[in-house]
């Protein structure tokens, strides 16, 4: 059985057929993200930190790490981002005890990020291309780290999905000849945007089992790609990842963070709850106000992706009895009632005299 072990110095995350599926978070990066981008520029990691903390509590077992700033003071990210990413490493194993995906186009950042992980972390990437291939692999060799490999090449991303298959057994085959075993090999089959292509999906479930089948290999994405330009996103993706995982899909890459409700969604609920006649307690918190009329939370939390994961892994017996299903769904204690037992009694059941 194909296991693919990543670690940090604390915990061991296994990708694998008969693991739960493993959730690698994908917050940590500044690529479209111009507010986070320019607070790494100026060397504040607030966000970094939050984004961290919030992607473990709401489950994702590993974490992508991606230092892919281009510097206003200085575009040359082969200067700004090996020390950047070195940076952000330290940071994040300061804060979480999961293990790390070390995320670069940039060859120095990626070994850069490698010394300073603590443990055995994910490397991502590799592809088919001949230059990507010469330098990577040395590096996954050297290092003794589990890497992603993404299915294009020289000649760009193919629609056709025997071509990414092709490109999949290209990499694994010289793999081996460094004497990386297959299990080290993450296969991405690239997922293509279903709004653009309306096979998208079942080219993804088809290459899945193929993948599987054929190379023995696990497999990973991009989540979030299957709903590129469509409304509702959320629920394409919320279909689409179990779908992924029935053809033995065994990670992504995603958020698996429900970001919270802003306040001017808040505000504008509020008025219109208002013009309707309704006649809220004053004391009601923007909390309680969320949770009451479905607009979500206040707080950062796991989103519906996760419960449709949490539900997938119970389905496909990788949460045996339902514990993780359990306790996803097991309502937060109120504000002090923490540690009551039945019938709100502090401490359990009371002992007859």
């Amino acid at each position: 059985m194909t296991r693919t072990v990543v670690e940090s110095k604390t915990k061991t995350a296994i990708i694998g057929f008969d693991q739960p599926f493993c959730v690698i978070g994908e917050r940590i990066n500044p690529t479209g993200r111009k507010k986070l981008a320019a607070e790494l520029e100026a060397g504040d990691f607030s966000t970094v930190e939050a984004d961290a903390i919030a992607q473990v509590e709401a489950g994702a077992t590993v974490l992508d790490i991606n230092a892919g700033v281009v510097y206003n003071s200085n575009p040359n990210p082969n200067e700004t981002e090996p020390p950047l990413m070195t940076k952000i490493v330290e940071l994040v194993q300061g804060l979480v005890d999961v293990p790390l995906c070390i995320d670069s186009s940039v060859p120095a950042a990626l070994e850069a990020g490698l010394q300073a992980c603590e443990g055995r972390p994910l490397l991502n990437s590799v592809t088919g291309e001949e230059d990507r291939l010469e330098f990577v692999l040395p590096l996954v060799k050297k290092y003794n780290v589990p890497v992603v490999a993404i299915s294009n090449d020289d000649t760009g991303i193919s629609e056709d999905p025997e071509v990414r298959f092709a490109v999949a057994k290209k990499i694994v085959e010289r793999a081996a000849d460094f004497g990386i075993p297959a299990h080290d090999i993450v296969v991405d089959p690239l997922v293509m945007p279903i709004g653009a292509m309306g096979t998208a999906g079942q080219q993804v479930f088809t290459l899945v089992r193929k993948l599987r089948e054929e190379l023995g290999v696990n497999t990973t994405c991009g989540a979030s790609n299957i709903s590129f330009g469509l409304p509702n996103r959320h629920g394409i993706n919320n279909a689409f990842l179990p779908m992924a995982m029935g053809a033995g899909m065994t990670s992504a890459i995603m958020n698996p963070v429900a970001l919270p409700v802003k306040m001017a969604e808040i505000e504008a609920k509020k008025l219109e709850v208002a013009a309707a006649g309704l006649v809220l307690p004053e004391d009601m918190d923007d909390e309680t106000f969320c949770q009451l009329f479905g607009l979500g939370s206040t707080k950062p939390r796991a989103g519906k992706e996760m419960e449709a994961i949490l539900a997938a892994n119970f389905l496909t017996n990788n949460d045996p009895h339902g514990g993780n299903w359990i306790k996803f769904n097991k309502a937060p204690p109120k504000a002090g009632e923490e540690g009551r037992g039945r019938a709100g009694r502090t401490g359990g059941r009371r002992r007859r005299a």
